[in-house]
């Protein structure tokens, strides 16, 4: 028996030595966090601070800092991998995304990141061991390349004439080996044209502008020009058809938003929606397909997501004083004829009721009264709230309380009454935290339109025979532009509430020490503090590309035409021949053709 009792002694000896020193391997481990931290060594800080909650899980220090830390963490790491993505290193980027899914298995924007980019590697290797067709081009290559004219000659034109429109046409297209077909309906007028040194691509826009006439190619080798009018231009014009998958748009008002911008930047009359496949089917021109082609690109992109971490802090300090003596401070006296001078304690209220003679006087009990409190009350919340931007975000903690409201008036039947419940309507309010959010995305900041609130039920009165609550309310609206991960502390509502009483006999309760024997000095003291730290992070932002701010030419405002670019010439024709005079055509378009032509004649002026 001494034996095992000596050996129990020993284990608890043990035990209470060996728990500062478990303790102490978790503040180790938070102070090395920390020293990581400010030398902005993210992941040793994170390692330190989630082995510091993994012994002290109780500890709400240290657990604030490893979740804050786990997301600091596992964002970089997403933005580490979005930016190797976009460099087409598919392999890297999967590393990072999934690195970020092991440091925080709770992260939305890591999981979509990584299941996006496994989709992107097996699409590639789907499309590395399929076998080989021949490559479809952008809808913009096939049009351009089956309306493109094949001149046989790409020599610069200089041609100086006054002719009928058609006439220049014809002289044009004669020295680039094409052929011209007019429109019967056309009925061309006299003009005078001066080119110099131009392409055959210039030289035809300068002759459509002068006469007012546009042209279009029929095939490799052959234009068709008619007057310009929307009729014509309706007649002649060959349209295409193209079905647009939007992947980001979704909601109707998204994609009607987008039928619309079609519709109006491009006049574009036959746009259709449909909202089951998020697709857009659109009819129109080459020209206005390849804008209405640029144009959805840019419009249908992810929207922006911003995550907002929010801390809820209310802290209540409750100190209360009690000192002093309740005595009497005022007695009773009855006749009672044939009684003897005596003194009882009546039992009921703790006082004495003493009798004499025919006199009974009861006098109050009295107490003596030392207390003293101090009450510390802590209430930490921390939610996380992920919401696109323009999109309200709410969060509510707490409890749904029933107000009635409408008629609830007791009336009566006969004799009898109808409960006021009968004709009583009820809603409820959202008692607790309650939290509205807005946030409004920019390039590296956030503008959030907030609404914070805490509510508690207080107390409760009754109206019209129904019992209702009294709720409390503390609230803030405001609107606050943070930039990413900016903390912005908002309230800070403080609330210190003193009551100091002094009771007992007239001017001996106002003596020093006295004043406890014959009077009684209660302090009560309350301090309420609410704290709201809002830190927006931003997950995902629009992105503008050099080519989204770029201007393109596309035509008047009564046709939309396209400018492409024309080809550079070969280094060989630089080094080509002496070429041959031509002679200037002045009447007749026999006279603007030479004599001898070939690729490498270029007209000139005599």
């Amino acid at each position: 028996m001494p034996k095992l009792q000596t050996l129990g002694i020993l284990s608890i000896v043990v035990a209470a030595l060996s728990l500062p020193a478990y303790a102490d391997k978790g503040k180790d481990a938070y102070n090395k966090g920390v020293k990581a931290q400010r030398q902005e060594n993210f992941e040793a800080a994170y390692g330190f601070y989630k082995e510091a909650h993994t012994l002290t899980p109780g500890n709400a220090k240290y657990m604030a800092a490893f979740l804050h830390m786990r997301f600091n963490v596992a964002n970089e790491h997403v933005h580490t991998g979005q930016i190797l993505r976009s460099t087409g290193s598919l392999a890297q980027a999967l590393t990072e995304f999934q690195r970020a899914v092991e440091v925080d298995t709770t992260s939305f924007i890591a999981q979509q990141e990584l299941r996006r980019t496994a989709d992107m590697i097996r699409r590639q290797e789907l499309q590395k061991s399929a076998p080989k067709i021949e490559p479809s081009s952008k809808v913009g290559e096939e049009l351009a390349g089956s309306l493109d004219l094949r001149p046989l000659s790409k020599a610069p034109i200089t041609l100086r004439m006054t002719a009928n429109a058609d006439v220049a046409y014809k002289t044009i297209c004669k020295l680039a080996g094409l052929n011209v077909l007019i429109d019967p309906d056309y009925r061309p007028q006299k003009m005078t044209v001066e080119l110099n040194d131009v392409t055959l691509s210039e030289a035809l826009d300068m002759v459509r502008l002068e006469s007012k006439t546009f042209w279009r190619p029929v095939s490799a080798n052959t234009i068709f020009v008619a007057a310009d009018s929307p009729g014509k231009r309706k007649e002649l014009e060959q349209n295409v058809m193209r079905t647009f998958y939007l992947r980001n748009l979704s909601t109707p008002a998204e994609l009607t938003e987008a039928a619309n911008v079609v519709r109006q930047i491009l006049d574009v009359s036959r746009v259709q929606v449909l909202q089951e496949q998020d697709a857009l089917i659109v009819r129109a021109t080459p020209d206005q397909m390849v804008l209405a082609e640029r144009l959805l690109a840019q419009v249908d992109k992810a929207k922006s997501e911003v995550v907002i971490d929010i801390a809820v802090m209310q802290v209540s300090r409750d100190r209360l004083r009690n000192i002093g003596s309740n005595l009497p401070t005022s007695f009773s006296m009855g006749y009672l004829p044939g009684t003897s001078a005596a003194a009882a304690n009546n039992g009921s209220g703790g006082g004495y009721t003493l009798n004499i003679g025919s006199f009974a006087v009861s006098v109050p009990g009295g107490s003596f009264t030392a207390l003293a409190s101090d009450s510390n009350t802590k209430i930490l919340q921390s939610p996380e709230i992920r919401a696109l931007n323009d999109e309200k975000a709410t969060l509510r903690i707490g409890d749904r309380v029933p107000i009635a409201t409408g008629s609830f008036a007791a009336g009566t039947v006969g004799a009898g009454s109808i409960s006021p419940l009968v004709s009583t309507q009820f809603q409820y309010l959202d008692v607790g935290v309650n939290i509205d959010i807005t946030p409004h995305i920019h390039e590296n900041e956030v503008t959030l339109k907030m609404a914070l609130e805490i509510s508690s039920v207080t107390g409760e009165q009754s109206i019209g025979g129904i019992t209702q609550p009294t709720i409390g309310q503390r609230r803030i609206e405001h609107e606050t532009r943070l930039a990413d991960g900016e903390v912005n502390l908002v309230g800070g509502i403080l609330e210190d509430t003193e009551t100091h009483s002094l009771s007992g006999y007239p001017w001996i309760n106002r003596i020093p020490l006295l004043k406890y024997l014959f009077g009684q000095d209660n302090r009560d003291h309350t301090e309420t503090e609410i704290v709201f730290a809002i830190t927006p992070h931003i997950i995902r932002s629009q992105v503008v590309s050099e080519e989204s701010a770029q201007a393109i030419s596309i035509g008047t405002g009564n046709s939309i035409e396209l400018r492409r670019k024309e080809p550079a010439p070969a280094a060989a024709s630089a080094q080509a021949a002496p070429q041959t005079p031509a002679a200037t055509a002045q009447g007749s378009p026999r006279s603007a053709v030479p004599a001898q032509s070939s690729q490498q004649t270029k007209p000139v002026a005599p």
